[in-house]
């Protein structure tokens, strides 16, 4: 009994220690986001000597934090309901119904996951102003698309494959046509899969600083990430408006994740228990 409590200890401290590990940058992003430059260089670890507020509102009027959140939410959120909805009817029909070059199909959404992203960069670039696309939220939104969807694809495919046959049949016997199968059944049933996409996609897109910074110069369309990098210059960065920009920058991937943590646990387990 004793051994079993040690080992019980032993784990839950190491988990802890895992978790206070895997916790403090983001706890020294905040702190450090109420500080001035003199109090970052003296004290970098410690908590602020003066708790600067007005960190954050200087942040957000001084490089128009405002206009550049509304841009990375408009291209984030855009090229994530593009992903959703083209990615559950490609995964769909994947998984539920057998036809020629199925696997074909399958094996070039796997190479496309392998495909080094920023290396389409410059073709990327190339294509986008011979079609005029240059300096418009769809220079972001289409890319982001594109590489999001070989991951949604797999994901979904993957949960719906294990869907059994027999919620088809019933919902065909009733009556229920092929769109009606797909809007009522198998969406809320690949909610958990949804979920999941629904985070990484959003998770790339409202971080992405490379694509943006190539692909987009006008200045009310800059995103977020953009609009951060402008606290620093060439001379001088101003840590306490820099790091303040960026916890605000992390408080809708953290809702995002908030939102859909339950729906991704339970898919997690969805195949753990039988009967």
């Amino acid at each position: 009994m004793n051994i079993m409590r040690m080992k019980k200890g032993l784990f839950w401290t190491l988990l802890t220690g895992y978790g206070i590990f895997t916790l403090y940058p983001f706890f020294w992003l905040i702190i450090s986001a109420f500080k001035t430059n003199e109090d970052f260089y003296s004290h970098p670890f410690g908590l602020p000597e003066i708790w600067h507020f007005d960190n954050f509102s200087r942040a957000w009027e001084s490089s128009k934090l405002g206009t550049a959140f509304m841009n990375s939410m408009i291209v984030s959120v855009g090229s994530l309901i593009i992903t959703l909805f083209v990615a559950a009817l490609a995964s769909f029909i994947l998984a539920r119904f057998q036809f020629r070059l199925k696997g074909w199909i399958m094996t070039f959404f796997v190479v496309g996951m392998l495909i080094p992203i920023h290396s389409t960069l410059v073709p990327l670039f190339i294509l986008m102003k011979q079609m005029s696309m240059l300096n418009t939220y769809w220079a972001l939104i289409f890319p982001y698309t594109a590489f999001a969807l070989p991951t949604a694809i797999f994901v979904l495919t993957a949960y719906l494959s294990t869907i059994p046959k027999e919620i088809e049949e019933a919902a065909f016997i009733d009556g229920t046509g092929l769109w009606g199968l797909f809007r009522r059944i198998i969406l809320p049933i690949s909610t958990p899969a949804l979920s999941t996409v629904t985070i990484l996609s959003f998770l790339h897109s409202w971080n992405d600083f490379s694509f943006a910074l190539v692909l987009i110069n006008k200045t009310k369309l800059k995103t977020l990430p953009l609009g951060i990098a402008n606290f620093a210059d060439g001379y001088q960065t101003d840590y306490g408006l820099t790091l303040a920009a960026m916890t605000i920058s992390v408080i809708p991937t953290i809702l995002i994740y908030l939102i859909f943590q339950d729906q991704v646990m339970k898919g997690m387990t969805a195949g753990a228990v039988k009967g």
